[in-house]
C-alpha cells in the first residue's frame, strides 16, 4: 500500500514537473495563431495584397488609417527603398517579449537585397487576435516614429554619339533644356532637349531612385535612351536619422546612336523654314541616319506616294504587269463620279508609265480591283497599323477593310487619300523596303541593335518596283530629284488638304494625283481653291538606286506639290550625303 502510494506521489511529481515545464515552454513562445498572422501579414506584403494585411491590423488603427492611405504608405516606402521584389526570409520567431520577429528579402533596385526583419506586436487572443500596426510596419526595420526617407544625388549624364563616334550631344543643358553639340541647331530635331520629370513618369523614376529634383530626357534621342545617359543615382536609404543602407552613384555609358553627322545638317538645312518632316534611312538595316522636323511624328495623308503600297499588293495580286498597258483617260469614274486626273491631263499606256506620271485614272480603279482587304494587307506588311519601332515615333494608318467603304473610298485610298495616314518615318520605311529586295526592317536609333526584318514582297516584285521609281526620276513626275552622275529612284506626292468635295484644284506643271472630285465639279458646277498652301509635297527614294545606301521621305506641309518643293530638297540632300 505505502509503495502503491509512493508511486501515485513519484507520478503525481512527474505530472506537475511536467505540467510546470509546458507552462514555462508556453511562456517562450506566441501563441502559434500570432505567427500564422505574421506570417500571412508578410506574404500579403510581398504579393502586394494591402487588402489582406489590412483586414489583419487591429481595430483602432483602422480607424486612424483608410485602407486607400494604409495602402499609399506601402507603396510610397516601396517606392522610397526602389523596392523590385519581397519575399519571407524563414519562418517567424518569437522574442522573450513575445514579439513575432519575421524575416524577409528585400531586392531593391539601387541597394541590392536587403536582409531585415518585421517585429509584430498584437492585441486581443485566439481568433480575435490583431497585429497591433504602427508606422514602423511600413518596412521592416523601422522603429515606432522612425520615417522611411532616402538622399539621392545623380551622376554627371552620358555623351550622345554619332555612329563615328564623335559627340552629338554631351555635358548639362546649356539653353532651352538642350545639351552643347558640335552640329549646333542641326542637332535638335533629333537630340531633343533635357528637363524636370514628364508628370506621366515621375512614379516610375521615383521608384529607380531618380530625385524629384533630377533634370531627364524629355524628347528626342535624350528621352529614348535617358534612362543610359542619367545612369545610376547613388544615395543612402535612412530609417529615422540612421543610414540602414548605401549606393554609389554610378555613371550612364555613351549611346552610340544611328545618326550620321553630316547628313543630319543636310537634311536640316534642306528643310530650312519650311514646316515639315524628313527622315533618312539605311536600307540594308533600317538605321536611322538624319531626322529633320516633325519627320517622327507628324501624320498626313502620304498622296501619291501611296502608289507604292498600291502597286505592290497589285504586282502581287497578279492583276497586271508593269507591260499591262491601260487606254488613255482624263478621269475614271467611281460610284457615278469623276476622279480627274492633275489638269484633266490625259495619262495610261504601260502601268510603268502610269506610275511614272502617277495617273490618277489607271491606279484609282486598279486600287478598287485589288480591292480594301489587298490594299490594307499590303499598307500593313509595310508596317502601317503597327508600332513604328521608335518611342515616341507617330504609328502610320490605315482603316480596316470593313471601314474604308465602296469603291469611291477604296480608289481614293489607293491613291493615299481617304483617311490614309502616314509619317514621313512610315514613307522612308516603304522606300527602304523596296531598295533593299522587298525586306523591311524595323527602324532603329541603336547603332549595335539586333536587325529585326519581315520579308514583304519578293525580289523580283521589288525590282520591278524599283524600276518604277527610277521611270519617275528619268522621265515622270520626278525630274527635280535627279542627281547627275547617280541614278535615283523615288515618287512624288501631293496630298490634298481640306478641300471642299467636288475641287480639281490646278497642280501648275505637277502631274500628280489629286483627291477624288464629284460628278458636279465635273460638270463646272463649283470653285476650288488654287493656293498651294492646300496641299502637302511629298517625295520619297532611295540612291544609288541599284546599291542603295540611302532611303528618303520628305514631307513639307502645305508647301504646294511633290514635284516642286519635295523633290528639290531631295535632290539637295542625296548630292550632299552621296558626294561629301
Amino acid at each position: 500500500m505505502r509503495r502503491r502510494r509512493a508511486r501515485t506521489f513519484a507520478l503525481l511529481l512527474l505530472f506537475a514537473a511536467a505540467l510546470a515545464a509546458g507552462i514555462t515552454l508556453g511562456s517562450e513562445r506566441a501563441p502559434p495563431y500570432r505567427r500564422t498572422l505574421a506570417a500571412t501579414f508578410v506574404r500579403a506584403w510581398a504579393s502586394g495584397d494591402y487588402a489582406r494585411m489590412y483586414a489583419d491590423i487591429d481595430p483602432r488603427a483602422r480607424e486612424r488609417v483608410s485602407l486607400r492611405s494604409f495602402a499609399a504608405l506601402y507603396r510610397i516606402a516601396n517606392r522610397t527603398a526602389t523596392v523590385v521584389s519581397l519575399k519571407p526570409a524563414g519562418k517567424p520567431k518569437v522574442s522573450a517579449h513575445q514579439v513575432v520577429l519575421a524575416p524577409v528579402a528585400v531586392r531593391t533596385h539601387l541597394f541590392g537585397t536587403l536582409r531585415r526583419t518585421f517585429a509584430f506586436h498584437f492585441t486581443g487572443t485566439g481568433r480575435k487576435t490583431r497585429i497591433r500596426w504602427s508606422s514602423s510596419l511600413q518596412f521592416p526595420g523601422l522603429s515606432i516614429g522612425e520615417r522611411l526617407t532616402r538622399r539621392m544625388r545623380m551622376p554627371p549624364r552620358a555623351p550622345l554619339l554619332t555612329r563615328s563616334g564623335s559627340v552629338l550631344a554631351s555635358g548639362e543643358a546649356v539653353s532651352a533644356g538642350e545639351r552643347a553639340s558640335p552640329l549646333g541647331p542641326a542637332a535638335s530635331p533629333i537630340v531633343g532637349s533635357i528637363g524636370p520629370m514628364p508628370a506621366e513618369e515621375r512614379a516610375q523614376l521615383e521608384a529607380e531612385g531618380v530625385p524629384t529634383h533630377a533634370i531627364v530626357g524629355v524628347s528626342g534621342l535624350e528621352r529614348i535612351f535617358d534612362a543610359q545617359l542619367r545612369g545610376r543615382p547613388g544615395g543612402v536609404l535612412l530609417a529615422g536619422g540612421h543610414v540602414i543602407a548605401r549606393a554609389a552613384p554610378k555613371a550612364g555609358s555613351p549611346v552610340h546612336t544611328t545618326i550620321s553627322a553630316r547628313l543630319q545638317e543636310a537634311t536640316v538645312k534642306a528643310l530650312g523654314a519650311h514646316y515639315g518632316g524628313i527622315v533618312a534611312l539605311q536600307p540594308s538595316t533600317g538605321q536611322v541616319l538624319a531626322v529633320a522636323g516633325i519627320g517622327l511624328t507628324a501624320l498626313q495623308p502620304p498622296g501619291s506616294t501611296f502608289k507604292m503600297v498600291t502597286i505592290t499588293g497589285i504586282l502581287k495580286s497578279g492583276i497586271a504587269t508593269p507591260q499591262t498597258t491601260f487606254p488613255y483617260k482624263t478621269y475614271a469614274v467611281l460610284e457615278g463620279v469623276k476622279l480627274h486626273n492633275a489638269e484633266s491631263e490625259s495619262c495610261g499606256g504601260t502601268l510603268l508609265l502610269s506610275f511614272a506620271v502617277s495617273c490618277n485614272s489607271v491606279f484609282s480603279p486598279l486600287g478598287v480591283k485589288l480591292g480594301a482587304r489587298r490594299l490594307v494587307e499590303a499598307a500593313e506588311s509595310y508596317g502601317f497599323n503597327h508600332p513604328a519601332g521608335i518611342p515616341g515615333a507617330a504609328e502610320s494608318t490605315i482603316p480596316p477593310p470593313s471601314r474604308i467603304g465602296g469603291a469611291l473610298a477604296i480608289g481614293s485610298s489607293a491613291i493615299g487619300q481617304g483617311e490614309v495616314l502616314a509619317s514621313p518615318l512610315e514613307m522612308a520605311v516603304i522606300a527602304a523596303t523596296i531598295a533593299d529586295g522587298g525586306i523591311r526592317h524595323q527602324p532603329t536609333l541603336t547603332l549595335d541593335a539586333t536587325p529585326h526584318a519581315i520579308r514583304v514582297s519578293s525580289p523580283q516584285i521589288a525590282a520591278e518596283v524599283r524600276n518604277m521609281m527610277i521611270a519617275v526620276v528619268r522621265e515622270g513626275t520626278g525630274p527635280n530629284a535627279a542627281v547627275p552622275g547617280v541614278l535615283v529612284a523615288g515618287k512624288t506626292g501631293t496630298a490634298e488638304l481640306g478641300t471642299p468635295p467636288g475641287c480639281t484644284p490646278p497642280e501648275g506643271s505637277s502631274s500628280e494625283a489629286t483627291e477624288t472630285h464629284s460628278s458636279e465639279a465635273a460638270a463646272g458646277g463649283s470653285s476650288c481653291p488654287s493656293s498651294k498652301a492646300s496641299t502637302d509635297s511629298w517625295f520619297a527614294s532611295f540612291a544609288p538606286a541599284l546599291q542603295p545606301k540611302i532611303a528618303l521621305a520628305v514631307l513639307m506641309v502645305r508647301d504646294g506639290y511633290g514635284a516642286e518643293s519635295a523633290a528639290p530638297a531631295t535632290k539637295q540632300i542625296l548630292e550632299s550625303y552621296l558626294r561629301g
